[in-house]
């Protein structure tokens, strides 16, 4: 039997509103206060948002368990796989003594930890982001920013907020796209608008990033460094989506901002004498959290002394995952092998109804878990990782105990990353998280500001843009046409809006402390970035109302 959505179950929006809210106040609240493990909180969420869904929402249990199943499903594949394989590749690193000797090159190159932190979490995070996305550039620059001497909580939350302005038009502009199709809307013109708005923030970033870390003194000493990169960054996301499409934005605008980077830095150094967080207060050493399943992971000699370019890995990866992003490529990838199993009790049985969607528009939601496991972005990063493994000298068995102790390190956050998609699953299908976004959309003249608030919780509840975009693009569509509103404008907003809930996921800040080897610490990452997250936001909405008007 097929159940449509009721957005206000009680009668009374406030009510339905609040009550919509409590899965994501006790994750949320659950994982800020850390005095429980991680994924016990995310399974106290998800119970929660089960209970919610049945009891208020009047779904049905098979919709709900179904729904649940679903997510926890996505969150091991494509998300768990892509955090394996990439902490494969990294560990593989570490093992030979590359990492050790790439830190050291790029200490060289730029000795300035705040140089280091824009280079490698900005500009190489935002190459990264635009071929493979879904936590890949923070699990890979977080682990970078820790060799390079960051203490784990630091490298992060850095890792984190430079992960903002590439993340609309991640993954070779799939969100964008995906807009385009939830909507109906022109992509190249939503191309356009997105690369009006974001821009400036990419400008921003790099600025921001340095005084979350250091303070106002420790920009004072690199804004060359900060109005390089921002600015490169900026002028070809504005350049390349605006003339091109969405679909290189990221790529060319992360390239070109490494180039300009390491031209500056053979003319001009900081001359300041500024002393690193780590250095004038140095954190302790991260302690395995007691209640952790997983077990500190032990250090490995070096296999030999280490002779080529430690590079190679890394250009590697980024090599495969821009060849994995191509869609021609992933096309002919999934023509291999890309097999579709309908979840029981949820495929075709949950419509989504008007004001959400239009009426002629309101059909059953598709529940596929797709196992396009050739295709998959942590498939080309385990190629990747198998290819530099033997160019690193490893053998087949070294590789194998390697993955093996890897996968084992990281299984307690592979369950927590199952749990909480589960939470957002439940959430998204149950229609709690259309009743949030409709009372943010009952603002009237103050919808530019919440609408684009809108897209930041749209990504704080699902962990993507791409997510966000579906869930409530129709939305913004349709409540920007009744107030008069372009809604090329509120569209490209949600996504862009988007991007600064990306830093307060519970995915990414799973991620991110995998990463740095902190599973356990997850409440300190998010208190870390929690109000830059909200205050980002904010000017988001305050750039959307000035351009409404």
């Amino acid at each position: 039997m097929i159940w449509s959505q009721n957005y206000d179950p009680f009668g009374a929006q406030w009510l339905s509103t609040a009550v919509a809210a409590i899965p994501v106040v006790v994750l949320l609240g659950l994982v800020a206060l850390g005095h429980i493990r991680v994924w016990m909180a995310a399974l106290l969420g998800l119970a929660t948002a089960l209970a919610v869904a049945l009891f208020a929402f009047r779904m049905p249990a098979s919709a709900a368990f179904g729904s649940a199943l679903y997510g926890a499903g996505y969150g091991l594949f494509p998300i768990g796989w892509i955090v394996l394989n990439v902490m494969f590749l990294h560990t593989l690193t570490v093992q030979s003594g590359r990492f050790e000797r790439l830190r050291t090159q790029l200490t060289r190159l730029a000795p300035d930890r705040r140089v280091q932190l824009i280079l490698v979490a900005y500009a190489f995070g935002g190459f990264i982001e635009g071929s493979a996305g879904f936590g890949a550039p923070v699990a890979i620059t977080a682990a970078m920013l820790m060799q390079l001497g960051f203490a784990p909580i630091r490298a992060s939350a850095m890792a984190l907020l430079a992960n903002t302005a590439p993340v609309a038009f991640g993954s070779v502009g799939i969100p964008i796209t995906t807009l385009a199709q939830v909507t109906g809307l022109d992509v190249l013109e939503l191309s356009k608008m997105a690369g009006r708005q974001l821009p400036v923030f990419s400008l921003l970033i790099p600025f921001w990033i340095v005084v979350a870390y250091g303070g106002w003194r420790a920009l004072a000493g690199v804004w060359p460094a900060a109005l390089v990169a921002g600015g490169s960054f900026a002028s070809v996301q504005f350049l390349v989506s605006n003339f091109h499409g969405p679909w290189l934005v990221d790529t060319a605008a992360g390239l070109t901002c490494i180039a300009s980077l390491v031209l500056l830095l053979r003319f001009w150094r900081p001359r300041d004498q500024w002393t690193p967080p780590e250095e004038a207060r140095p954190d302790p050493a991260p302690a395995v959290d007691a209640k952790s399943t997983e077990a500190p992971p032990a250090p490995a000699p070096a296999l030999t002394p280490t002779t080529g370019n430690p590079w190679v890995p890394w250009l590697l990866l980024a090599g495969v995952l821009f060849l994995w992003g191509v869609p021609a490529v992933k096309k002919s990838l999934d023509g291999i092998s890309a097999p579709s199993f309908p979840v029981v009790g949820l495929h075709q049985q949950v419509v989504r109804v008007p004001p959400v969607v239009e009426a002629i528009a309101a059909k059953p939601e598709e529940a596929l878990f797709k196992l396009n496991w050739v295709s998959a972005t942590g498939s080309g990063i385990l190629l990747a990782g198998i290819i530099a493994g033997f160019w690193m000298g490893f053998s087949p068995r070294e590789m194998i105990r390697t993955y093996a102790a890897t996968a084992m390190r990281v299984r307690g956050s592979l369950v927590t990353i199952a749990a909480m998609l589960a939470l957002g699953n439940v959430t998204k299908y149950s229609g709690a998280d259309a009743t949030l976004g409709l009372a943010l959309a009952g603002t009237g003249p103050l919808y530019p500001f919440f609408g684009t608030l809108l897209g930041w919780l749209g990504v704080a509840l699902t962990g993507s843009d791409t997510a966000s975009n579906v869930l409530f693009g129709g939305l913004q569509k349709i409540t920007s046409q009744q107030l008069g509103l372009n809604p090329y404008l509120m569209c490209a907003a949600n996504s862009v809006g988007g991007v600064m809930g990306k830093m307060i996921d519970a995915q990414s800040i799973v991620v991110a402390g995998v990463a740095t080897r902190v599973h356990g610490q997850e409440g300190k990452i998010l208190r870390a970035v929690f109000g830059h997250s909200i205050a980002l936001a904010a000017l988001v909405g305050l750039l959307v109302t000035a351009m409404a008007q």
